[in-house]
């Protein structure tokens, strides 16, 4: 398929192809099969994604209703879901690009609406107080635009700022390269057009709907899940404020804890897609004839074919298809097509049948197997260079050397836990035939190297005579010895080649004829020679095994100067990946520390907003470990999402203390309040964008895997967020603020007075 096309569409013409060919064109008795179509994973994956889409919504919107307890504000909150991705649609197309499985998976629709959510609920709060200072008879008289006009302003520029500071969080997956860029990239796309949208429509429809949705009868309704939130969030900051330092040092320990413990939890590229099928390869001496091999593949297809969980196998041997892999009859590559899971008798996973595969298939001495999938094996050999999806590269000029060095790496390799699958892709292993001339007995015999290279050209291989033509088609006319004069190394030594006299000689009177064992491929990459040593990982995270592989290597190979070591495959993109993140997160914070310093016009709450980071990673890495997830791209990009979720619940509380300071109130009054006032919106906005990753994060089906460690990660993130930033955020807050004194009257109030003492 072309760069950029849409498989979908590619894949429908090409069925609409195969049966043009079966009704018209084919004779009635033959006709093509198809063996694997993607459009069943893409049909697979597809299914999944609609589905925790269709639960994510639901749920949101459950949870906009139950806290609102209106349906006005609830529907003024779930029309921005399908706008927004309307929006992003319309987007990706003007870009040209396709909306892909972790770009639609990852999308939680409790981030994309949680700015319409503060907008509708500030307005929701301020009409409802406002009828009930005038009366409801005169507020449903009277004109709301002024009042919804003055909150619109005031929530615009958090919510402005909030979702600004989200999409800048983006920018490190923007930065992405090579595969993670090529995988990424359409998620931050498709995630940052839906907030431009949602932030759009929230700052012009929702005002609007709110003009006519709350125009009358607009009144705040006792709310038994409000007060328990209420409850529960106003006595737990009580007991923090009440034992300050001890709250602020239990959770400075958290945090510590948790970001040490993140070294434990192992590390891989990115979790593997289930695709419904296996892609099993098999290496047989160099040496083995075209026969010998496909006794071996009847045997091999028989195996595969015994295990109830497979559907059907297709073998090829040799060169791929399209001839752009070469290689020799030793290769084997197998297509095992899979049932779906649930018609499977026994409760095992992908891997346990790898296993199950592998130990049958073992009793073959001198093959060399390797397990992938159809789609990631395209993948990891465009990657690595080779047929492996991981790679020990060695690097130098002489093949012999390459080879011990091959195989003193791979004896250490043995010794890696978690590394299966072990091989050598080696350059030397051909049997050849070597005939090498003696120019000083040819002179003696009057024998021209051009006769003799001649007659061992038709012996050996055939030469070229003319060229038949039948009608269009030209077909070269080969001339060959018979095989009783060819067909071993002494009727190769008893050639007859013509002397310049009209005599003939043997050819062993004029050659050394030997046999011996020279390269059968000559791998090269960056202008070198290398040799590579193929590994795969199993029940162990990428990075801990490549680790300790790294640091036994190492120790114990010791290199020639023209020498050198590379790992390639997965582990590579890992590398890059993280080095890329590490560079660009910090620009990302300081960027985002800029936009809170326009927001704020103070450094000090630019820099008490980035304080409530921590809080979010916490949950996360905790998260991680619950769930036994390894760390992987995805889950950095849900700790990249959740900076600018967490940033955006700092902006709402500190926005609403800094207000209530300028209207009089005391530090601990302006505290209370603000958490008090905010316990809803906070909440609200938690468990929606919680929840509305719910499904992604529970999902078992094919294609949940990738966005699974991101939902896990976002999940985790906002808990350990939204109980830190209502509980310990306004301490950090106070202890900004303590000696500051603000010129303006300052309001007494004994409901605080206990809090106070």
């Amino acid at each position: 398929m072309r760069k950029g096309e849409n498989p979908a569409v590619v894949l429908k013409r090409v069925k609409g192809k195969i049966e043009e060919l079966n009704t018209k064109i084919l004779p009635s008795d033959v006709k093509m099969v198809t063996f694997y179509d993607r459009d069943k994973l893409i049909n697979y994956a597809t299914a999944t994604v609609l589905k925790n889409l269709a639960e994510g919504i639901l749920l949101v919107t459950v949870i906009v209703f139950i806290f609102m307890a209106d349906w006005r504000t609830t529907l003024s909150v779930a029309v921005i879901i399908p706008l927004s991705l309307l929006f992003a649609f319309i987007c990706l197309k003007i870009k040209g690009m396709p909306a892909n499985l972790l770009s639609m998976g990852a999308i939680d629709f409790g981030i994309i609406i949680d700015g319409a959510v503060v907008m509708v609920e500030g307005m929701f709060v301020v009409l409802a107080h406002h009828a009930h200072t005038v009366g409801m008879e005169e507020y449903n008289k009277t004109s709301k635009m002024e009042i919804i006009r003055k909150n619109g302003a005031e929530m615009g520029k958090a919510i402005f700022f909030s979702k600004l500071i989200i999409i800048t969080s983006l920018i490190p997956i923007f930065s992405f390269e090579k595969v993670e860029g090529k995988i990424f990239s359409p998620l931050a796309y498709t995630l940052g057009f839906a907030l431009l949208g949602a932030l759009l429509f929230t700052l012009t429809l929702v005002p609007v709907m709110g003009s006519y949705l709350f125009n009358k009868n607009v009144h705040e309704k006792n709310n038994p899940v409000v007060n328990f939130f209420n409850r529960i969030v106003n006595s737990g900051f009580a007991f923090t404020y009440k034992r300050k330092k001890r709250s602020l040092l239990i959770a400075l320990a958290i945090m510590v804890a948790s970001l040490f413990s993140f070294k434990f939890l192992g590390s891989e590229f990115l979790p593997t897609l289930n695709e419904g099928a296996l892609w099993v390869e098999a290496k047989l001496p160099m040496s083995s004839s075209l026969n010998e091999t496909t006794k071996f593949v009847r045997t091999f297809r028989e195996i595969l074919n015994d295990f109830d969980e497979v559907e059907s196998v297709l073998s090829q041997t040799g060169r791929s298809n399209d001839g752009t892999d070469p290689s020799g009859f030793f290769y084997v590559q197998c297509q095992v097509n899979l049932k779906p899971k649930d018609e499977w008798n026994r409760d095992i996973s992908v891997e346990e049948l790898i296993e199950e595969m592998d130990a049958k298939l073992r009793q073959y001495p001198g093959v060399v197997y390797n397990y992938s999938q159809p789609i990631i094996d395209n993948v990891a050999e465009a990657v690595a260079g080779i047929n492996a999806s991981l790679a020990v590269k060695i690097y130098g000029s002489n093949l012999q050397e390459l080879n011990t060095l091959a195989d003193s790496v791979a004896t250490i390799l043995k010794e890696v836990r978690g590394v299966k699958d072990l091989g050598i892709l080696r350059n030397i292993g051909q049997p050849e035939l070597g005939i090498m001339l003696d120019k000083q007995k040819m002179s003696a015999y009057g024998v021209s190297t051009a006769d003799c290279e001649a007659v061992i050209e038709m012996a050996v291989g055939g030469k070229t005579a003319t060229s038949f033509y039948e009608n269009e088609r030209k077909f070269d006319v080969r001339i060959r010895y018979e095989a009783e004069y060819r067909k071993s190394e002494e009727e190769i030594r008893n050639l007859k080649v013509p002397t310049i006299k009209g005599t003939k000689l043997p050819l062993k009177e004029i050659a050394e004829i030997k046999t011996v064992t020279g390269p059968a491929f000559i791998y090269r990459d960056n202008n070198s020679r290398f040799i590579a040593i193929k590994f795969s990982i199993r029940e162990r995270d990428l990075g801990s095994t490549i680790a300790e592989a790294q640091e036994k290597v190492n120790a114990r190979i010791d290199l020639q100067k023209g020498y050198k070591i590379e790992w390639a495959g997965e582990f590579e993109n890992a590398q890059r990946a993280t080095k890329r993140l590490t560079e660009v997160v910090p620009i990302c914070l300081v960027i985002i520390f800029v936009l809170l310093f326009v927001a704020f016009g103070s450094a000090k709450d630019a820099g008490l907003v980035l304080l409530n980071v921590p809080f979010a990673i916490i949950g996360g890495i905790l998260a991680l470990h619950v769930t036994g997830t390894i760390f992987s791209i995805s889950a950095g990009i849900g700790f990249i999402a959740l900076f600018g979720i967490c940033i955006q619940n700092g902006v709402i509380l500190i926005s609403v203390f800094k207000k209530n300071l300028l209207d009089g109130m005391s530090i601990t009054q302006s505290l209370f309040d603000g958490v008090s006032s905010r316990v809803r919106p906070v909440i609200m906005t938690a468990l929606m964008a919680a929840i509305g990753l719910m499904p992604a994060a529970l999902s078992t089906g094919i294609g949940s895997e990738t966005s699974k460690p991101l939902a896990i990660v976002v999940i985790g993130g906002l808990i350990s967020s939204t109980i830190l930033t209502l509980l310990v955020f306004p301490l950090l807050f106070e202890m900004g603020y303590k000696n500051q004194h603000i010129k303006v009257k300052v309001k007494k109030s004994h409901d605080f007075e206990d809090y106070e003492n």
